[in-house]
């Protein structure tokens, strides 16, 4: 009987030791999950349906966030010409007051307003994925309302800053010198600088789903690559341009052909061409059932 009873025991231990065993491979599956990144299918998907649900909103929300978008990221210019005037004139000052850069993006992504160079990548991929005559239609509607509207909130930021006396002559003196800065780059230099731009920008869209609390470190440190590089952007860079109109320092039609229009597609082609259709290629071959 005690032998019997020994051995149940014996049983029980051993049945209660691999409970506890599996019950502890579970929890270390589990922590395991927690702390994996998520795949490249995941990180797409979420990309794709963000860009489907900005491709069914109505115009006029599109045109209010992208204006919206326009205001916020001319406080990238205010802030970057801020920190360049209060820096002592050292080598190492373009590092720290490339920083500024980042402020409107800061602004624009974490308030979800609606800004062109985002929208390349996540409006691009449900296109890619249902490549129809609709779904083209929706893109370029998105396109032009957004890009509108956001030119439209620079374009009033740089008035409000040109008219009214709200920022004081030092402080316009250095954005107009920022300005005319990215003014001494050539058709070709623009347009290659926006590539990299539109890259680095839908690179930042691709991360921040996995970014978890990191968001905030994310877009710095992005936008702060684009500001250090001299990369071109065509919303934030458009605050410049129109400063230098409103000045005399750059005429219209010049701005247009010189600025707008090699940024506008270096950064379509970095963003769209580039990015997005590396980030599908990647994927396509595990999203097929």
């Amino acid at each position: 009987m005690d032998s019997e009873q020994s051995h149940r025991s014996d049983d029980d231990v051993d049945r209660d030791e691999a409970r506890s065993r599996a019950t502890m491979t579970r929890e270390e599956s589990e922590d395991v999950e927690e702390r994996s990144s998520p795949r490249s299918p995941v990180i797409y998907e979420v990309v794709r349906r963000h860009g489907e649900e900005e491709m069914a909103r109505p115009i006029v929300s599109l045109w209010w966030s992208g204006f919206a978008a326009g205001l916020s990221i001319s406080f990238s210019l205010l802030a970057q010409a801020l920190l360049t005037i209060h820096l002592p004139d050292a080598a190492w000052r373009p590092l720290v007051a490339s920083f500024g850069y980042s402020v409107g993006f800061l602004m624009v992504v974490l308030a979800r307003q609606q800004l062109f160079t985002e929208n390349t990548i996540t409006i691009v991929l449900p296109v890619m994925a249902q490549p129809t005559a609709a779904s083209a239609g929706r893109l370029a509607r998105v396109w032009a309302v957004v890009l509108a509207a956001n030119l439209t909130g620079t374009l009033f930021a740089a008035g409000f800053c040109t008219l009214t006396p709200v920022i004081d002559a030092e402080l316009l003196t250095a954005m107009l010198d920022i300005g005319r800065h990215m003014m001494e780059n050539a058709w070709a230099a623009m347009f290659f600088k926006g590539i990299a731009a539109g890259f680095l920008i839908a690179a930042m869209v691709w991360l921040i789903p996995s970014a978890g609390g990191a968001q905030f470190h994310v877009i710095t440190l992005m936008t702060w690559l684009i500001a250090l590089g001299g990369f071109t952007h065509v919303i934030a860079g458009s605050m410049e341009a129109f400063l230098l109109m409103m000045h005399g320092d750059l005429g219209v039609v010049e701005g247009l052909a010189r600025f707008l229009l090699p940024v506008l597609l270096g950064n379509v082609i970095g963003g769209t061409a580039l990015f997005a259709l590396i980030a599908y290629a990647q994927v396509m071959k595990e999203l097929e059932p």
